[in-house]
C-alpha cells in the first residue's frame, strides 16, 4: 500500500494505491479506513479500484453497502478510481450515479477527478 497526501481547499487527501485487494469486507474497510486516516490526519481518502474486492462490484453480495456504510458512519468521504465502463449492471450502475451526486463516495475515472470530489465535498 503506498500512501500519499496532498491538499487541496484546506481539506487533507490521502491518495492511496495498493497493488493488493484491501478491501474485501467490512472488517478490512474499517481496518484500512482507520489505517490511512490515522497515518494521513485525513477524513478524505482515495483508493484504486484494483484494491477492492470484485465483489464488492456485484450488489446482490451487499459487501458494497457494508462497506460504504462503515465510510459513511466514521465521516470519511471516499472515492473509488478506476475504469467502471466493463460493469453492465443496471443497478451497479444507478448506484454508481447515485453515490456521485452525493457528497461522501464518488466512482471516478482519475486521480485529479478523486481530489477535486474530495476537496470540495461538504
Amino acid at each position: 500500500m503506498n500512501i500519499k497526501k496532498t491538499e487541496v481547499n484546506g481539506q487533507i487527501i490521502a491518495i492511496v494505491h495498493s497493488d493488493s485487494i484491501l478491501l474485501t469486507n467490512e472488517q478490512s474497510a474499517l481496518d484500512t479506513m482507520m489505517t490511512i486516516s490515522h497515518e494521513t490526519e485525513s477524513n478524505r481518502i482515495t483508493l484504486n479500484k484494483e484494491a477492492i474486492s470484485e465483489d464488492f462490484f456485484n450488489l446482490r453480495t451487499r459487501i458494497a453497502g457494508d462497506i460504504l456504510q462503515k465510510f459513511i458512519n466514521y465521516n470519511i468521504k471516499f472515492a473509488i478510481i478506476g475504469d467502471f465502463s466493463s460493469y453492465t449492471s443496471k443497478s451497479l450502475n444507478d448506484f454508481m450515479y447515485e453515490c456521485n451526486k452525493g457528497n461522501h463516495i464518488f466512482f471516478v475515472s482519475s486521480e485529479q477527478e478523486a481530489i477535486d470530489k474530495l476537496s470540495n465535498a461538504k
